[in-house]
């Protein structure tokens, strides 16, 4: 397992509420990268709430700004038992190691993490999760708050990929920002 190429799994979740279990995730897709950012492959699911769940007021209202991507987040939604199998399948299939990225990391992975183990028992990603805004705090050596998509070099991004709050779209923008950041800060000097 040490010596697998890395597969850097890009993944966004949206959800209807701050933690899972009091609230469901709604969305995810995750799209697998090589390091020279091929796209090896992509999953997306839309979830139904888990049982007892209830979204959280404060959720709603900022989901209400958004009425294009709660729509889309909505459509054909498929048990988390169903799903969330499949997508350890798809995980198990990769040709690499995966490594989880998100932005933030800290979000996407609890959701995921916690779904995973809730429907499979398993932990594909163990608890390793890179952060795409971390990982330019330190390329740019600079504060967090200085390390907002706003303040990031224009380089870093692929023109079409948009941050929509659409999963798939999120997902595909930020995994081809990290690919860019990637290849810049592995560059030899000179």
């Amino acid at each position: 397992m040490k010596n697998r190429t890395e597969i850097y799994v890009s993944t966004d979740i949206e959800a209807d509420g701050p933690i899972p279990g009091p609230h469901s995730m709604l969305s995810f897709a995750s799209v697998a990268y090589r390091a020279d950012k091929t796209r090896v492959a992509t999953y997306t699911a839309n979830l139904e709430p888990l049982p007892g769940a209830a979204p959280h007021p404060k959720t709603m209202e900022w989901w209400r700004q958004f009425p294009q991507a709660w729509e889309a987040s909505r459509k054909d939604a498929r048990p988390p038992e169903v799903v969330m199998p499949e997508y350890l399948a798809w995980l198990q299939q990769l040709s690499g190691r995966p490594v989880f990225l998100g932005w933030p990391a800290s979000w996407d992975f609890m959701w995921m993490y916690w779904y995973l183990v809730r429907f499979t028992g398993e932990r594909p990603f163990r608890e390793n999760a890179l952060d795409i805004r971390s990982y330019a705090m330190g390329m740019r050596k600079s504060e967090f708050r200085h390390t907002s998509r706003t303040y990031l070099p224009k380089r870093w991004f692929d023109a079409g990929l948009t941050h929509t709050h659409v999963a798939l779209d999120d997902a595909l923008e930020q995994g081809a920002l990290f690919c860019n950041m990637l290849a810049e800060n592995l560059k030899p000097p000179g």
